[in-house]
């Protein structure tokens, strides 16, 4: 993010959005900018204008959507998270016309930090913006429970992650259950009676030894190892809000 901010003095989320209906685009980037600390850099079309774009305007989030002519959402978002490095990496929030999409558990292995249904109201849609910026993971509830049906009938592949498990401590272990199971850091927290502050720190280290970017990257990684299992227990949930939150 931008740290010459809005006046306040607070930093500002640089948002590109890419969508091949220009109705669509407009309307959120209307929304977008109209809101304090959120600046619209840039409108695309199609995948392959947000690729380019994104390369040119380095936005913090970008908002894509799923099929879109040209290059689709979930290749461009594959692009991009692969040609941004480090702290330069943007958020990928994908948009969806419906909540069955076949590309959700692809996208998400492939970095984005959550979907978005486009009938999402004005304040879901900036709500998703500051959620993903802020790097938490987000995902609406019936996409959680498609994702989790995924899970269910698919034969679990090789892991896309290295298999590091063993690297964590007892509690961050089940910690990351608790993440799989959907439960924000405050529900954590009350499960395991610990300070708040103390499971984002959890968080912060699984993270960190797992080499995973974010929550929703963590339940892939966690169903995917066999640390949960589709209805077994710790196995995810759906928030009545976000699904996946902070």
């Amino acid at each position: 993010m931008t740290a010459d901010g809005p006046a306040g003095g607070g930093e500002t989320t640089r948002c590109l959005i890419a969508d091949d209906q220009a109705m669509v685009r407009e309307g959120f980037a209307a929304v977008l900018a109209a809101q304090p600390g959120l600046q619209v850099v840039g409108q695309a079309a199609d995948g392959a204008d947000a690729v380019r774009l994104a390369r040119h305007v380095r936005p913090d989030v970008v908002l894509m959507d799923v099929r879109m002519p040209v290059m689709d959402g979930l290749e461009a978002a594959r692009q991009i998270l692969g040609n941004a490095a480090g702290p330069a990496r943007p958020r990928v929030l994908m948009l969806t016309t419906f909540d069955l999409d076949d590309y959700v558990y692809d996208a998400l292995r492939a970095g984005a930090s959550g979907f978005l249904l486009k009938d999402a109201t004005a304040a879901e849609l900036v709500h998703a913006v500051r959620v993903v910026a802020a790097g938490e993971a987000l995902l609406a509830p019936s996409v959680t429970r498609r994702l989790i049906a995924d899970f269910a009938r698919r034969p679990r592949p090789d892991p896309p992650f290295p298999v590091t498990v063993g690297a964590l401590t007892h509690r961050e272990t089940e910690v990351l259950r608790l993440i799989a199971s959907g439960l924000s850091n405050t529900e954590i927290s009350a499960t395991l009676v610990i300070a708040e502050q103390t499971t984002k720190t959890h968080v912060g280290r699984i993270l960190a030894k797992l080499g995973l970017r974010d929550r929703a990257q963590a339940v892939v990684f966690a169903y995917e190892t066999g640390l949960v299992t589709p209805g077994g227990p710790g196995a995810a949930r759906a928030s009545p809000a976000t699904g996946l939150h902070p």
